[in-house]
């Protein structure tokens, strides 16, 4: 059995399929009654549905969809065959339109292949493979219960048990319409016993059985409480998959990711998009001439400055702190190459993280770019600092950015367009000078005894890379590999032992998701506080590959002052476990590593 690639938008049948579908399925089971308190908490979740979709329209979130289609595999159960990607910013406020993330173009260096532009309308779908499409605001929709119809007149609740997800105890209920068809929800809810907000919705929008997988994905839609008061959708999980011995069976995993809630959209839809300075700092009293080279520097500074400030508007870069994880894990990686190798910049080298899953790194003046999807998958400290050389010694053979940037009005035009307008990316000639010079650096360095260990994440990206073509295909910046396929850093990946799914001390690559989490309010990156197990089996390795959502969580609440002074919607102070900056741990350490945190290197 196979799964044709079709988005929720696209499955409106005729009423007369309807019909048949009705009479070939039997009346559903009788409904529990509810008690009083049951029925009121029912009552409490579905008025507070539509206080989400009136916070939600007030919104302009990224969206961003990753798909990998799949196949059963004897060893490692399924295995990722193809691959898909999709990012939007959507204004919900406009009917659910889409203004799509555009590509830069035809070349060589673009990405979103044979997507549209934008999205005028649910029915408008990317053309991926001859007429059966994946479409971004398909997945989308499995944020709500139902949009236009939720509540008791169309939809039957049944009490099963209370539950915690993370410290918010919920109560727990099966959903399924009163009248049977198409595009209605069949599953079960997480209400939270506070405010009644549905925090997590888990089923499919038609009736359970084998016609319906053909036409509607399962999936598993969580919330997050971004604010005081304010829960909004942080991500939907989608899998279809079945194993059949001896048939030739497909299905998929897919995650949609949300964040930059708090981001605003222009006022209007034109290039004249303001950019806001802070953080000026007045030097009127230094009167120190300035040298030709400096000027030089300075200005190529502007230019980065200009177009980092542009990124994090746009929601493509998270914000940079004092005691974030770039600071201080990749910040430290930084030094612990700079220092032994005598490089004397003008200025800092910092590391900033791009949000997106894509697996990619570029520079940008003094400031080095690293994907998240890139942060994640990499399984040590030798693996990552690999990745930083190379652009390290971007900055070092001064492959700068275009100093175009350095007038800010070159970059007044709607966020939807960053990746049309601003080029990153280095050339083959830079990539290939960078990867020799950037083999010196790692060879002078700390990591010289580990370069074997990190060469196997470069081997297991060229081969996974094969078929994960979307998730190579950068945003920004450059791919690890080269157009062939073959990695920028070959003569690392040659030093590595050879690929061995069963040695399980070997883990080349993590899945995507291992390391890092983003608010999806403020779009601050912080590490996961998660535990962390070595595999027992080949299939848990799953390198570069999409796994399932589950959050552990947590309320929003405001501090004795912000209530003692009535304002209730204050943001709230950070928290004091805030989860520290973690290095990834060695995989050749033993089982017990679950209950091990690296810590950052000394500086050298």
């Amino acid at each position: 059995m196979t799964f044709p690639k079709l988005s929720l938008s696209l499955l409106l049948l005729s009423l007369g399929a309807v019909g048949a579908f009705a009479r070939k399925h039997p009346q559903y089971e009788q409904i529990r009654q509810l008690t009083p308190d049951q029925a009121a908490m029912v009552e409490k979740a579905l008025t507070r549905e539509k206080v989400l979709i009136r916070n939600i329209q007030q919104r302009t979130p990224l969206v961003e969809t990753y798909i990998q289609d799949t196949r059963p595999d004897l060893k490692l159960y399924q295995v990722p065959v193809e691959d898909h990607y999709m990012l939007s910013r959507i204004d919900f406020g406009k009917t659910f339109f889409s203004k799509s993330y555009d590509s830069r173009g035809v070349s060589k260096h673009g990405f979103f292949k044979g997507s549209a532009s934008a999205l005028a309308q649910l029915t408008h779908a990317l053309g991926i493979n001859g007429g059966l499409t994946y479409v971004p605001l398909g997945f989308s929709e499995m944020m709500f219960l139902d949009p236009a119809g939720a509540d008791q007149q169309h939809y039957a609740f049944s009490y099963v048990r209370r539950e915690f997800l993370g410290s918010v105890r919920t109560w727990v209920f099966d959903v399924q319409p009163k009248v049977a068809g198409m595009g209605r929800f069949y599953g079960r809810v997480w209400i939270e016993d506070e405010d009644g907000n549905i925090v997590r919705l888990n089923g499919a929008f038609t009736q359970p059985d084998e016609y319906s997988t053909k036409h509607f994905f399962h999936f598993d839609s969580w919330r997050m409480n971004v604010q005081p008061g304010i829960w909004l959708p942080a991500a939907v999980y989608v899998e279809e998959t079945r194993r059949i011995d001896g048939r030739d069976t497909t299905g998929l995993k897919a995650q949609t990711r949300f964040w930059g809630y708090s981001l605003k959209l222009p006022t209007r839809d034109s290039d004249n998009v303001s950019i806001k300075v802070e953080d000026a700092v007045d030097k009127s009293e230094d009167t120190q001439d300035v040298s030709p080279l400096e000027a030089s520097h300075m200005w190529v500074s502007q230019a980065e400055n200009n177009v980092i400030d542009r990124l994090e508007q746009a929601g493509l870069v998270a914000p940079a702190t004092d005691k974030g994880y770039e600071t201080t894990v990749l910040d430290q990686i930084v030094t612990n190459l700079v220092v032994p190798n005598n490089l004397a910049f003008t200025s800092p080298v910092h590391c900033r993280v791009m949000l997106t899953t894509t697996v990619e790194t570029t520079t940008v003046g003094n400031t080095i770019l690293i994907s998240r999807g890139l942060l994640d998958a990499m399984p040590s400290e030798e693996a990552i600092a690999s990745v930083i050389a190379m652009e390290l010694a971007h900055v070092a053979l001064g492959h700068h950015i275009d100093t175009r940037y350095a007038f800010n009005d070159r970059l007044l035009f709607p966020d939807e367009s960053s990746f049309q307008r601003i080029d990153m990316y280095h050339t083959d000639r830079d990539n290939e000078d960078a990867a020799k010079r950037a083999s010196d650096f790692l060879r002078a360095s700390m990591y010289n005894d580990k370069l074997p260990n990190a060469g196997l994440f470069w081997a297991q990206l060229a081969d996974r890379g094969k078929v994960l073509k979307q998730l190579n295909s950068p945003k920004l910046g450059d791919s690890l590999l080269r157009a062939d396929g073959t990695p920028w850093m070959s003569d690392l990946a040659r030093t590595a032992p050879k690929l061995n799914w069963d040695d399980l001390a070997q883990v080349p690559a993590l899945p995507l998701r291992s390391w890092l989490k983003v608010d999806p309010w403020d779009d601050h990156v912080s590490m996961l506080n998660a535990k962390r197990y070595a595999p027992m089996n080949p299939r848990d390795k799953m390198p570069l590959e999409v796994t399932p959502v589950y959050f552990k969580l947590q309320r929003k609440t405001t501090s004795p002052t912000q209530q003692a002074q009535g304002d209730p919607a204050a943001p709230p102070p950070q928290a004091a476990n805030t989860p520290g900056a973690i290095l990834p741990v060695d995989q050749n350490q033993s089982a017990d590593v679950d209950k091990q945190q690296a810590t950052p290197p000394a500086p050298q």
